[in-house]
């Protein structure tokens, strides 16, 4: 009977690693296309998108062939009937696998394969439609990928049990549904419209901010987000720093690509676009080495992804330390001088609240509105309330109702985001999340790291960067969202510490 025993523990052991092989195949499937569809943001002919949008659909179809093949149902199976057999990082990697499975299963391969196609031709002629200003041009390719990714969430509805948008939100933050966002965009609204009018009214009686005249440079701009880039830790032998239409991080842990773009009127926004997608980076850097080529290797979700990049852009960048540490830099770079340049200027510059039409712009305090303003419309789409013709005009009331503004044209209005014509429909929300979790975070390690304002304010981020490498990213995929958080802080996500950094920065 102890051999008998011991036979099966072994073929179930056998199974499980026949599956860590399938799934490296898929990583590697996987790596390839983010790599594509990275070249085609940043470098690819606007002539190459037919032939690129084929390449990355049937890269999609082959993927979801591998990953829906028959067997795969039964090693799942045999693995998972005795899970002692596995350490705790396979049995978490073991439930990250049935999971992708799932989705897979519950999409039929014709629908996976227009899905793509349609996104990635959708995707360009979202770039020349905002170049033009012409969200007409658009309706015919974003009312396809809508269709088709309701089409997708319906099926994985009907799958799972669950509603439609948390079928899709599952794909980006797993675990999360609606009924938590809710809760969480509740509390925030009703803290912001108060708190926001008070900062206004706060910033109206201080001396005005002299913002610097251009036009500066890009290549300076570039050369500063390389420098701020390089003393961050970022590694340039794994990854790059392109150019896109929307700043975005895409590619492998080993090979991170990501994108920044340039203004000759303003440097900021360049600058804190570089560093939001150097904490994603970091991030896919800083991923356990031994677990890269399976699932719980990969980042958790966008929520913990997000507060990377908003730790980045938001927490660190805009704070007096960090900001006593880059000024001189930024100043000496420009070769500026006058009363613009003056280190109290640039650091109400950096800490302005106002509420505007771009969300990548957006300050601190309006930015979660921005989030959920999406994040309703999208739903609308979803549920077929909202037709894609009627998009502008929705988008226009709902930005007078949120933020007290009106965009003069759908460039500045919902042409501004790649996410709906990419079928990124659920992720919006993990913009909010992660900048609650990266205020848990930053708050942390600012009590847990000796001299920590003393090292940022000397440009030294090693220990920064060491923490979230221990406490955030060589977790992998191995424990949720929540779990990690509690590991790190000591709580769930919450928006509390959000609420507490805003009133210690903005109302001391």
């Amino acid at each position: 009977m102890a051999d008998l025993e011991k036979s099966k523990i072994l073929t179930r052991r056998t199974a499980y690693l026949e599956l860590e092989k399938r799934f490296a195949r898929l990583s590697a499937l996987s790596g390839a296309s983010a790599i594509l569809h990275w070249d085609s943001a940043a470098m690819m002919p606007v002539g190459g998108s037919p032939a690129r949008a084929e390449q990355l659909a049937a890269l999609s179809v082959l993927s979801h062939e591998l990953l829906t093949q028959p067997e795969i149902a039964d090693l799942l199976d045999e693995a998972k009937e005795n899970t002692e057999a596995l350490d705790p990082w396979q049995s978490a990697n073991l439930l990250e696998m049935r999971n992708r499975w799932r989705h897979a299963t519950a999409v039929d391969p014709d629908l996976v394969e227009a899905h793509s196609h349609a996104t990635s031709l959708c995707e360009m002629q979202w770039r020349e439609a905002r170049a033009n200003n012409d969200f007409v041009s658009l309706v015919p390719a974003l009312e396809e990928v809508v269709n088709l990714t309701r089409s997708i969430a319906t099926a994985k509805s009907e799958r799972f049990g669950v509603a439609s948008y948390d079928a899709l939100l599952d794909e980006y933050e797993p675990g999360c549904s609606v009924t938590t966002i809710d809760r969480l965009f509740a509390e925030l609204e009703q803290f912001l419209p108060d708190f926001l009018a008070e900062v206004l009214e706060r910033q109206h009686h201080a001396p005005p901010v002299i913002v610097p005249v251009g036009p500066f440079d890009v290549a300076i701009q570039k050369q500063l987000g390389l420098e701020f880039m390089t003393a961050l830790g970022f590694d340039f032998n794994r990854g790059r720093l392109d150019i896109s239409h929307h700043p975005f991080t895409g590619g492998v842990p080993d090979d991170v690509r990501l994108t920044t773009r340039y203004t000759g009127d303003d440097f900021t926004q360049s600058l804190m676009g570089t560093m939001h997608e150097t904490g994603h980076a970091l991030y896919e850097q800083g991923l356990p080495k031994k677990w890269r080529s399976q699932p719980v290797g990969l980042a958790r979700g966008m929520a913990l992804h997000e507060s990377q990049s908003l730790l980045m852009e938001m927490q660190l960048s805009r704070g007096p330390d960090f900001l006593s540490f880059a000024l001189p830099r930024i100043k000496n770079a420009f070769k500026a001088d006058g009363p613009a340049w003056e280190v109290a200027n640039l650091e109400r510059l950096f800490l302005k609240v106002e509420p505007g039409l771009i969300r990548v712009d957006a300050d601190e305090v309006t930015y979660p509105l921005h989030v959920i303003l999406r994040y309703r419309l999208e739903k609308a789409l979803l549920a077929g309330d909202l037709p894609v013709a009627d998009l502008p005009a929705a988008w226009n009331s709902a930005m007078r109702a949120t933020l007290g503004v009106t965009p003069p044209n759908d460039k500045m209005g919902c042409l501004q985001d790649i996410h709906w014509p990419g079928g990124a429909v659920g992720y919006f929300p993990t913009y909010t999340m992660g900048a609650l979790a990266a205020a848990q975070i930053y708050r942390t390690t600012a009590v847990e790291i000796d001299d920590f304002e003393a090292k940022i304010r000397a440009g030294n981020f090693a220990d920064l960067i060491a923490w979230l490498r221990t406490h955030i990213h060589e977790y992998g995929s191995s424990l949720s969202t929540d779990g990690i958080l509690q590991a790190a802080t000591g709580k769930p996500l919450g928006v509390e510490d959000f609420k507490a950094h805003l009133r210690d920065r903005y109302l001391p």
